[in-house]
């Protein structure tokens, strides 16, 4: 019998959809699993990327339900959007009909993959019956104060002709099409995120399995700091410049204020300034120049002086007030005092415009820094040339100099900026507010939601689209009846994504956002995945929604994920000809161009890119190979978190094992014949069986440790270790007793393959006489006893120095070796509250532990 993937593939999905195997429902008598990936957005057709990401989630869900879990597993669309935009322009079609007819395309394409999804909950975000009541959700923030309009400056994309949030800003340029972004003054909507920073930070310690590199991303996104205001008068001025600052025991060492160019003074200043003409040229530049200048320590650090000072006010010096790029007017005051001997930035920026530096701090090991300072000493010390405080230790002297100044106090402040929503394009959920003469800015009444987007014949890449379109734009005021206009912005789509998985948990319910039981019952996601790049727009802002949704009454839990897995890119090396740019794999012969015979640049391994023409199209994999060897080589190559190189040959050499293990069943089907499930643990057997049971037992027990800790690449190498011992067994010499075991061991490979290979796992296992569907089947689970074959002495070194031995089974994965040696009472007096710096593990005889 041959293994011919199409024809079982197609056969299975017909199967599991006719007898709703992965339709989920609310079960109190079971414990839910809420296994979820970043939903897609609709673009046409799925990539490498994706299939990774939904096939590492489709394992864990198979394994969760196969462990008597009641698994929620949904897909949907994240439908808003520029692309959509951009693409119905291009082709002259309307953004729904591009964006609907993509969602069939790769909801097809899905489909093959043989993902375990309830398609019963499936939506997309680009639905009235979804922003409908995100809509709702705007008006009950507006009026509790969350959402509020204020003109501002805001990051404009001269591309997309719309404003970004600064989160969406990366290194000056828009997020999605690179443009250098400006500045532009508008009036916008915002959402008052800032109000959480604290709530945020704090229910962080809620997330004890996200991975640290996100924590942190976010902790230094919300950037809080905790110092002190002080006034600093202005010379000559009736003028406080309050500046902040987190080292006010510095303060002694002030040399110069840095001010934003922003700043309210600053037009005071140029009032009074004889150099009006050359202050206002910095001013636009910095203003025109990239905004994240202050958060880029590359980035040249520029100033201007304004020739006016300002009075230190624990010395009374007078001390010059510059204009700087790297001072923005949105963190603390737009004002800082500068410090050049302790801190890096402020130390170039004298050193390049000649002011003076002063040390006022020593570290405490009263060793002396040679002056003149050749860098910044940014460390905590003891205070010096610092008047009465002189001797005390800068820690304390912090608190001790706000005390005595006058005009100082404490004070947090966070890096954190409200999250601006408006975007002045079409594709996108209307904003349902309306201004009216009498009124003021109104809601839109709550009954008369959705406020749907109008048709269109034709749009046209121009900011605020629906400013063309009257009949959308006139309306009544729902207060007063009068003649009143609508808001002509659509919200940022990040909105959409941050609530998205709450409305899973119903099945499309028409008369509210979502059913409470179903959220109580599921929620929140024990599982989420998706990549590194989502650490802070969608995954913050999801936070941050879910915690305004409790305020409001909507929901009783205050985070939406539980755990977080950031899985690695699809990786494939590029192609580049001088002449012809880049090229397709099949565009180069014997590493020349086709195109003209040049010899071709061998580019790095990057992320799969249609620019770059790197990409592999998935169809061509599930046509030629089928779905199980796209997924088992995709999750096989490298770990969920690595980043994956492509292989063809790792492709071909997938599918060849898959049917390796196709020809190791049918061949040995005649032993199934008649064949029950056994009952070997009351049984005196052989060492052949002993070693059959073994392979059995310490499989399973690798398997389900390895997809527990996400290792889903080991998980599959255990499987073909055990499909190599199995193939190996000559079944003519076994007695029954052995061919019994044996046949245990031709299932169990089946089950523990199904999470990986669904549809081979399904059809062998229906080959083999089973009558029940392999994804409803128990998880197998081993037996201890089984596999404690040898034992051996491990040697335990701490730096070198042995301190204990352990006595453990010659078996022992280095994972559980390790985990026993730091458990042994001797070791642990040599660990405990020490950061060990590196683990050294020799097979069987070694374990060193390197400790500071």
């Amino acid at each position: 019998m041959n293994y011919e993937p199409q024809n079982i593939e197609k056969k299975w999905l017909k199967q599991w959809v006719e007898n709703k195997i992965f339709e989920t429902n609310v079960d109190n008598a079971k414990e839910k699993y809420y296994l979820l990936e970043m939903f897609p957005y609709p673009s046409g057709k799925i990539h490498m990327g994706h299939i990774r990401n939904y096939a590492i989630g489709d394992v864990i869900a198979r394994f969760k339900k196969m462990n008597g879990y009641n698994i929620l597993h949904p897909m949907g669309w994240d439908a808003f959007g520029l692309p959509a935009e951009n693409a119905a322009i291009s082709n002259n079609i309307h953004p729904a009909k591009w964006t609907y007819n993509n969602i069939e395309n790769m909801r097809k394409q899905l489909k093959k993959l043989g993902l375990s999804y309830d398609w019963r909950r499936e939506f997309a975000t680009c639905d009235p019956e979804y922003y409908r009541w995100e809509q709702q959700f705007f008006i009950d923030m507006f009026n509790e104060g969350l959402a509020y309009k204020k003109k501002t400056t805001v990051n404009w994309c001269p591309n997309c002709k719309t404003v970004l949030a600064n989160e969406q800003v990366e290194d000056g340029k828009c997020w999605r099409c690179q443009s250098v972004v400006s500045n532009r003054e508008l009036d916008s909507w915002f959402l008052k995120i800032s109000d959480y920073a604290e709530r945020l930070l704090d229910d962080m310690e809620k997330l004890k399995n996200w991975p640290e590199r996100v924590l942190a991303m976010q902790k230094n996104w919300i950037g809080k700091s905790i110092g002190a205001e002080i006034d600093f008068k202005i010379d000559g001025l009736d003028y406080n410049l309050t500046v902040f600052t987190t080292r006010p025991d510095t303060i002694f060492g002030a040399t110069f204020v840095g001010l934003s160019v922003k700043h309210p003074v600053v037009d005071l200043l140029l009032e009074k300034s004889k150099d009006k003409k050359n202050i206002k040229a910095f001013i636009d530049k910095v203003i025109n120049e990239n905004q994240n200048v202050a958060e880029d320590i590359d980035k040249e650090k520029k100033g201007y002086f304004t020739n006016f000072y300002c009075i230190n006010p624990v010395n009374n010096k007078k001390i010059p007030i510059y204009l700087a790029n790297f001072v923005l007017m949105e963190y603390g005051t737009g004002a800082i005092m500068c410090v050049p001997a302790h801190d890096e930035r402020d130390f170039d920026f004298a050193k390049k415009y000649n002011l003076e530096i002063i040390q006022v701090i020593k570290p405490k090991d009263e060793e002396e820094i040679e002056l003149p300072l050749k860098e910044a000493y940014t460390g905590e010390g003891i205070l010096i040339n610092s008047g009465m405080f002189n001797g005390l230790d800068s820690e304390k002297a912090k608190d001790e100099i706000v005390k005595s100044l006058k005009n100082a106090k404490k004070i947090v402040n966070y890096r954190l900026r409200d999250w601006g929503i408006s975007r002045q394009r079409y594709w996108g959920a209307p904003i349902p507010i309306i201004y009216c003469d009498k009124c003021g800015i109104v809601p839109e009444k709550i009954s008369n939601l959705p406020v749907k987007l109008p048709e269109v014949d034709h749009l046209e890449k121009t900011p605020k689209p629906l400013d063309k379109i009257d009949s959308f734009i006139r309306t009544k005021c729902p207060k007063c009846g009068k003649d009143a206009k609508r808001d002509t912005d659509t919200m940022d789509t990040f909105v959409e994504s941050s609530w998205y998985f709450i409305r899973f948990c119903s099945i499309n319910p028409k008369d509210k956002p979502f059913e409470k039981e179903d959220v109580q019952y599921f929620m929140p996601v024990d599982q989420y995945i998706g990549g590194i790049e989502h650490a802070i727009l969608h995954l913050l802002y999801s936070r941050f929604f879910i915690k305004v949704l409790k305020d409001l009454g909507y929901i009783d839990f205050d985070e939406p994920f539980l755990n977080l897995l950031t899985q690695g890119m699809v990786c494939k090396e590029t192609y580049r000809c001088k002449t012809h740019g880049w090229l397709y794999p099949e565009e180069v012969e014997d590493n020349k161009c086709i195109h003209c015979g040049s010899e071709i640049i061998v580019g790095r391994t990057e992320k799969m890119s249609k620019s770059k023409k790197n990409v592999v199209d998935p169809d061509n994999i599930l046509k030629k190979y089928g779905a199980d060897t796209a997924r088992l080589f995709i999750l096989f190559a490298s770990p969920p978190v690595k980043d994956l190189e492509w292989s063809d040959k790792g492709i071909e050499g997938a599918h060849r094992f898959l049917n390796r293990v196709y020809r190791l069943i049918t061949n040995n089907l005649i032993y199934f014949k008649g064949n029950k499930k056994n009952s070997i643990n009351n049984k005196n057997i052989n060492d052949e069986a002993k070693n059959i049971l073994y392979n059995i037992h310490y499989t399973i027990m690798r398997v389900t440790r390895d997809i527990n800790n996400f290792q889903l690449n080991t998980a599959i190498a255990a499987i073909m270790e055990f499909t190599n011992f199995l193939s190996q067994i000559n079944t003519e010499t076994l007695d029954d007793e052995c061919i019994d075991l044996y046949t245990e061991g031709l299932s169990t490979l089946i089950v523990l393959l199904s999470p990986f290979t669904p549809f081979i796992a399904e059809e062998l296992w229906h080959m083999i006489g089973r009558k029940t569907f392999i994804s409803l089947e128990k998880w197998p689970q081993y037996n201890k006893k089984y596999i404690v074959k040898d034992k051996i002495n491990i040697v335990v070194q701490i730096n070198g120095k042995v301190r204990a031995e352990l006595i453990t089974d010659a078996n022992i994965a280095k994972e559980d070796a390790i985990e026993a040696a730091k458990n042994n009472d001797k070791i642990k007096k040599y660990i405990n509250n020490k950061k060990i710096r590196k683990e050294i593990y020799v097979p069987k005889k070694l374990i060193n532990f390197v400790v500071n």
